[in-house]
């Protein structure tokens, strides 16, 4: 199984790892079975799924709770773990984020509140390093909080051990430009998958030129692209489905098109639509980092699959040009 680097950081991992966000639960997941969330995290590192990402937003530090359970039962050295920073609800400042299971967030980009962040997550944890610190939000006024002092506290925090490489989330290109002026960022993370590729154009020439990794989530478009999706699937008043361009009925009959040509393919493969979509998202982009979600044991061992599937090369031509002629 190849590793792939995270930047100029000096750690290398399989492209495929495991987001947490559903684990943290909360109104936008709903309740889930913490002991059986353990599993799941413990289940991906056993199947060479090494990186596990959470952050504290996600169910209000609920998520770096579980995972900090898990990780009492994992050998550290086996895993490689990000987190994230800069969202705030422990004070108020001047930036609205958004409210969260009635709760007011806010981003906080200072130093202070950065360094307070990691304590916490280290202790939530149950760790005495971070192997990633994305900021999860950036600043809509660098005025408030400067970058450069955003990057020289992550940059310090490096330097005590505390964390070994920086990453950003929601980023533009001049904001990833910005970050490597004052220090080495190592990786971003985007959404990325076959329907949405916006990144592709917008900040990958950037990262290509300055050495900066990307990690995609929401691979599967939040369901779309596992073959399970129908024209007549419906979703509860609220779901984020019922706002995703994707999942609206024009580009939604074209996914489905899609995925109906790559039956022959699975056969081929032995595998499910959803590893095959993994595996060929992975292709998409030289070096990518792939971040798929799971909550349950059996879900990690479907994404899990995807690690195993070497396309052949015409077969990942002929995905990228059906893929290419519905972008």
């Amino acid at each position: 199984m190849q590793n792939i680097n995270i930047g100029k950081s000096g750690i290398a991992v399989p492209f495929l790892g495991m987001g947490t966000w559903a684990i943290g639960g909360g109104a936008w997941w709903g309740d889930n079975d913490d002991a059986l969330s353990v599993k799941a995290i413990q289940t991906a590192v056993e199947q060479g799924i090494q990186w596990i990402d959470t952050a504290p937003i996600y169910g209000l530090y609920h998520s770096e709770e579980v995972v900090g359970e898990a990780m009492k039962h994992i050998d550290r050295d086996k895993v490689v773990l990000s987190t994230k920073c800069g969202l705030e609800w422990r004070h108020e400042t001047p930036i609205l984020h958004k409210v969260v299971d009635g709760v007011q967030v806010y981003r906080d980009l200072s130093a202070k509140s950065i360094i307070e962040d990691v304590e916490d997550s280290l202790r939530r944890l149950h760790t005495d390093h971070l192997d990633v610190l994305y900021t999860h939000w950036q600043s809509p006024d660098f005025g408030v909080y400067p970058l450069e002092e955003t990057m020289e506290a992550m940059m310090k925090l490096k330097e005590q051990g505390k964390i070994r490489a920086i990453g950003a989330s929601n980023v533009t290109s001049d904001i990833i430009r910005g970050y490597c002026r004052y220090g080495q960022l190592d990786v971003i993370q985007e959404k990325y998958s076959l329907l949405t590729r916006r990144i592709e154009k917008q900040l990958l020439p950037t990262c290509k030129e300055l050495g900066v990794s990307v990690q995609a989530y929401s691979p599967l478009e939040q369901g779309l692209l596992t073959g399970k999706v129908t024209m007549d699937t419906t979703y509860p008043e609220g779901s984020t489905r019922n706002t995703n361009p994707c999942f609206q009925p024009t580009r939604r009959a074209q996914a489905l098109e899609l995925l109906a040509k790559w039956g022959d393919l699975t056969e081929k493969y032995d595998c499910t639509m959803a590893q095959l979509v993994i595996a060929m998202t992975a292709r998409m982009i030289p070096g990518l980092h792939v971040l798929c979600g799971a909550r349950k044991p059996e879900q990690v061992l479907d994404n899990a699959g995807a690690l195993h599937i070497k396309l052949d090369g015409a077969d990942a031509v002929r995905m990228k040009w059906d893929v290419d002629a519905i972008s």
